[in-house]
């Protein structure tokens, strides 16, 4: 805090760079400024006023608490002693065994965490503790001395909320810490039980989950209104020419100005670049008005990118009436985010969610009459392994004889509205194999692809642990899934659903993968025990290219504690470059066609 005094002429002036004791109190309910004075600085900023709770008052009070994670005593001692000073609660946990049990003891408002340690680094131990439904809001905080942009960025996709660089001024270690406490605690989240918060602690807005149950309740009571799915356009192109942490300041940008400029209505983030706007009792004539209004609210102005730079954001809009007859949330959300894509080619940048034409939706439904043929292909491990992993291939067997593959049936589904029933058909066929081999010598495990649009569904995370323990199946024995390229525009809620099912063992597999700056962030982003491969790099022997490529991302992924699976491996040769490059697992024909049985002999497997 600098002095008021005026230094003399011959003395220079001295920065304090320890706050005084009681310095957290500054951000305390008894010294915060009045309530009006808050809640007209919140509607200025285009932000929902946190509901007062009388309840929360003493813990809001409260010194602030920290939890140094660090495994060199003087750095822990050399943090604490500055936070001590600023009169704050510090405690140094240097054994990354007992951060859970310290977690749990202490409380801390915020982990003060150290990148490099041994046995397990920052990130992964921040994986760790994100795992835990009660701590996925807990502000973690990096001081690391890695000074590399790049690496930063990592950190950040791990789900840390800041990295500090050491040397730090103590000044700016206290000031970092406490701002990041006051805003966490500024919100409603210090209740006794865990439940779904209503707003998110970071922009205010309503979160998805509030959003979507509101949108529920309006169709039940059929109500008028509109439903706006907003995607932000060249959004791969953004992050790519800004970085991660700007990209996302952008779109932070945007919420708050979407959000201001559309009170009453409830907007909520969907995923990186789409918000979902539910505007109840709006004259539905006036839904496409709404909708230009929309867009014209984020392209009228600039926003501020970097230092000095600033950049206009564009958006499509796919929009529906609430009064045209959706059977519940879930299914409303689909149909205005299927119409985006046709807003994307609109000149007029929106489109109106038209249902589909009675025909043409048979044609889909008689292509979907037929009976599920899974088929199971071998997963085999290139050190040898003790588990019998197979992956489930969609095969769908017409009236007429005809097999369809997935690639013929999963769009088939998705434009009649029947991926998810399709999904879920696959899913409940799984765990009765898995129920039926609980016992097997060796254990069984099965990947399982699942659409993100059945994911993204609020029920179906619900669904998926009720199966799990109505047929006693370990959840280790279920991998779900999930394309790249669906996994890349679903990020936030893929998030969510992996945190819902992963305390019940469930475990995550990324398909398709093609490396690059976006999709390599998803190995530390999201809780990934396997990646697929692309089926091009099956070809790594005759390209030095892809064996470059290749060997860059089986580095990447392991760093991350991730294992890789080589796909569509067809030839004695192409097993062996994959090999050679290190990859974790083999599948393909050169092991076993996919066939109807699960009767491969993986003990005794020879590559």
């Amino acid at each position: 805090m600098a002095s008021t005094d005026t230094p003399t002429p011959t003395a220079r002036p001295i920065r304090a760079e320890t706050p005084p004791a009681g310095y957290w109190q500054r951000w305390s309910v008894r010294n915060a400024p009045p309530a009006e004075a808050v809640q007209a600085q919140i509607r200025s900023s285009g932000e929902d006023a946190p509901a007062a709770d009388p309840a929360q008052a003493t813990d809001a009070e409260a010194p602030y608490r920290v939890l140094i994670i660090e495994d060199n005593r003087s750095q822990a001692l050399f943090a604490q002693s500055v936070l001590h000073g600023a009169g704050m609660q510090a405690f140094v946990q240097m054994d990354v065994d007992g951060v859970q049990q310290a977690i749990t003891e202490h409380r801390p408002d915020l982990i003060l965490m150290d990148l490099h340690m041994p046995g397990i680094d920052g990130m992964r131990l921040t994986a760790m503790i994100r795992q835990h439904p009660q701590q996925q809001l807990l502000p973690i905080v990096f001081l690391t001395g890695e000074a590399d942009p790049d690496r930063q960025f990592e950190v950040l996709d791990c789900g840390a909320d800041d990295v500090l660089v050491k040397p730090i001024r103590p000044r700016h270690l206290v000031a970092a810490v406490a701002n990041r406490i006051r805003r966490n605690r500024m919100q409603p989240a210090g209740r006794s039980e865990p439940g779904p918060l209503l707003n998110n602690p970071e922009t205010g807005l309503p979160t998805r989950h509030n959003v979507m149950q509101q949108l529920q309740a309006a169709l039940a009571a059929s109500a008028s209104g509109g439903l706006l799915f907003i995607e932000i356009a060249s959004a791969l192109g953004l992050r790519e020419r800004y970085g991660y942490a700007s990209f996302e300041r952008l779109m932070v940008q945007a919420a708050q100005r979407l959000f201001g400029g559309l009170k009453p209505y409830q907007l909520a983030r969907l995923n990186d670049n789409s918000f979902l706007l539910l505007a109840r009792d709006l004259d539905e004539t006036k839904v496409e008005e709404l909708a230009q209004f929309t867009r014209t609210i984020l392209s009228a102005q600039p926003f501020s990118a970097r230092e000095e730079e600033s950049v206009f954001l564009r958006c499509a809009v796919g929009h529906a009436r609430l009064s045209q007859g959706f059977a519940d949330a879930d299914n409303a959300l689909e149909a205005v985010e299927r119409t985006t894509l046709q807003a994307r080619l609109s000149h007029t940048g929106s489109a109106a969610y038209v249902p589909e034409d009675e025909a043409q939706n048979k044609e889909h439904l008689a292509l979907l009459d037929g009976q599920l043929e899974l088929a199971y292909q071998p997963i085999v491990a290139v050190a040898g392994s003790d588990t019998a992993q197979y992956q489930l291939l969609l095969r769908l067997r017409q009236s007429n004889g005809t097999l369809l593959s997935a690639g013929q049936v999963i769009p088939a589904a998705e434009a009649a509205g029947r991926i998810a029933d399709l999904d879920q058909q696959v899913v409940e066929h799984a765990l009765g194999l898995l129920h039926l081999y609980q016992f097997a010598t060796p254990p069984m495990r099965l990947f399982v692809s699942q659409s993100l649009r059945t994911l993204a569904r609020g029920a179906y995370a619900d669904w998926l642990l009720k199966a799990l323990q109505d047929r006693q199946v370990a959840g280790n024995g279920l991998v779900i899934d999930v394309r790249l390229s669906d996994a890349l525009v679903h990020v936030v809620g893929l998030q969510q659903f992996c945190a819902r099912l992963m305390p019940a063992g469930v475990q995550f597999c990324l398909s398709q993968f093609e490396p690059g700056d976006e999709a390599n962030a998803l190995l530390t982003q999201l809780p990934l025990s396997y990646v697929r491969m692309a089926a091009r790099y099956a070809g790594s022997h005759t390209s030095q290219k892809l064996r470059d490529e290749l060997r860059t991302t089986i580095d990447l992924a392991h760093r991350a504690n991730v294992q890789i699976i080589g796909q569509q491996i067809e030839d004695p040769q192409a097993a062996a470059a994959m090999w050679m490059g290190g990859v974790d697992f083999i599948q393909g024909n050169v092991v076993q066609h996919a066939g109807a049985e699960l009767n491969f002999d993986f003990q005794n497997a020879v590559l």
